[in-house]
């Protein structure tokens, strides 16, 4: 039986937001969970931006992450590298990766191709889990995180705005919309 991979960013931004292309990411939160939504194993990290190393005062406010967190952090193509030895170990039984909507695929492909980095995730399949919820439920259009939960009938556990709680979060939600195969 395979393995899911949710995962959560942060990015820098500030009040009103930036685009995509001016984002960078500061945190990575991944949980690897069985279809039940069972945690097998986690990865987080905090990343060190390179083009805006200071973080506004809006971002450290929305995700409580401090400047300190960041400045000792590695940057990006490090912690990657980080990143997909731990992977490596699950590649075998890993049948996806997910992330609440569209944003954190996206930021990750661009940041990929930035710094010319490789992902197994790139040949992986990707579930939009925002959209495969609203389907499932038959919702006229998606709902964020924290709305969804309340739907499911679930309350959101521990802090909003940091990578792995949002990522644990959002694997709650993944065994209501994943066939589970008995």
């Amino acid at each position: 039986m395979g393995h899911w991979l949710v995962i959560d960013l942060e990015a820098t931004t500030d009040e009103g937001g930036w685009p995509l292309e001016e984002m960078e990411i500061i945190e990575i939160g991944a949980t690897l969970v069985t279809v039940e939504g069972h945690e097998h194993d986690h990865f987080q990290r905090f990343i060190r931006p390179l083009r805006r190393p200071c973080l506004t005062d809006f971002c450290r406010e929305l995700t409580r992450i401090a400047q300190s967190d960041i400045d000792s952090a590695a940057p990006l193509p490090q912690v990657w590298a980080q990143f997909e030895r731990w992977l490596g170990q699950h590649a075998p039984r890993l049948a996806g990766w997910s992330s609440w909507g569209d944003y954190d695929r996206r930021q990750l492909q661009h940041e990929w191709q930035q710094h010319a980095l490789h992902s197994l995730l790139s040949e992986t399949p990707h579930l939009n889990l925002k959209q495969a919820f609203a389907k499932a439920r038959q919702l006229s259009r998606p709902v964020g995180l924290h709305g969804a939960l309340q739907l499911a009938g679930l309350q959101f556990q521990g802090q909003q705005h940091r990578a792995l709680m949002d990522a644990r979060n959002t694997s709650r939600l993944l065994p209501l919309v994943l066939p589970v195969k008995g």
